[in-house]
């Protein structure tokens, strides 16, 4: 367990984007450079997506342009489509993120149309970012679980997965959607995936509705699993899934891998103050239980 983990910081955009509360574009671009800041270096920063699906990812162009200027970053947004990935490339774009569902239920749901479509319509958008050099990842939703089709079985992950490693995704990361995974569930889906798709070449991307998701991690970590997606405060939650909270906290993953004896390069103090002032922003306390444990004890000092 001791040798690197990378974190993947996912608040700019999967956490932003679920919040009910709008973030403007220098607030943004100030929040990216504060995790930057305090040492977490592969952050997402915004989609490429319809204004009216999900406005608070509007500016995701200014954004992009207003942080790639930030030495030793790298910078990923989410594109669905053809057009989003043109977006994309006019602002500078060096990573893109393309997103299916392992379940059928929740792809028609978030996406209007099946697992199967979904795969086809981005399959463009990858043969263009590899002809232009652009790196690719794969995200999948609902791997251990969906809102509207229950349990999510590991062969229909299995099967997402490998088509986006196949077209050429360098990383898929599995996402638990609504946070219904338990560490035997998560280690099982590891194990299953890893046969089609390298291990180190997976992330794990866990909601925490159930307070099961470093739980998770660490299952998947005694798997072999070394990149975590998370987001600074737990932002998030899921527009289909009433009550899904967040995403995994930044602060606690950072808290338990250095617990671990797992260097994570991040600055505590600077991540807690970049959590603080998002969380002031989006008018609600970080539910992350580090920065609410840290946060009582600098009150309690003064």
């Amino acid at each position: 367990m001791s040798d690197a983990v990378r974190i993947v910081e996912v608040g700019p955009r999967d956490g932003l984007q679920n919040e009910k509360t709008p973030i403007s574009v220098a607030d943004r671009i100030a929040f990216i450079e504060a995790l930057i800041g305090a040492g977490l270096h592969t952050v997402e920063v915004g989609a490429f997506v319809s204004p009216k699906a999900i406005p608070q990812m509007v500016g995701s162009d200014q954004v992009l342009r207003g942080v790639s200027h930030i030495a030793g970053g790298e910078f990923h947004v989410l594109v669905p489509n053809e057009k989003g990935y043109e977006a994309s490339q006019a602002a500078g774009a060096r990573v893109i993120a393309v997103f299916a569902s392992a379940s059928e239920g929740f792809s028609r749901a978030n996406i209007n149309c099946s697992v199967a479509e979904s795969i086809e319509r981005f399959k463009p958008v990858v043969a263009r970012a590899k002809a232009d050099g652009i790196k690719v990842r794969g995200y999948i939703s609902c791997v251990l679980g969906c809102p509207f089709d229950g349990e999510v079985k590991p062969q229909a992950v299995v099967d997402v997965a490998k088509a986006l490693w196949d077209l050429g995704c360098y990383e898929v990361s599995l996402g638990d959607t609504i946070g219904v995974g338990t560490p035997l569930k998560a280690r099982q889906l590891l194990r299953a995936v890893a046969g089609s798709v390298p291990m180190e070449r997976l992330a794990m991307h866990f909601h925490d509705t159930y307070g099961q998701a470093l739980a998770n991690l660490y299952a998947g970590m005694e798997e072999g699993a070394r990149v975590i997606d998370s987001a600074a405060g737990g932002l998030g939650g899921c527009p289909y899934a009433p009550g899904a909270t967040g995403n995994v906290a930044t602060e606690d993953v950072v808290y338990i891998l250095e617990g671990l004896g797992i260097k994570t390069g991040v600055d505590m103090t600077k991540l807690l103050a970049a959590t603080n002032e998002v969380s002031r922003l989006i008018g609600r306390p970080p539910v992350s239980r580090v920065a609410s444990a840290l946060n009582a004890k600098m009150r309690a000092a003064k």
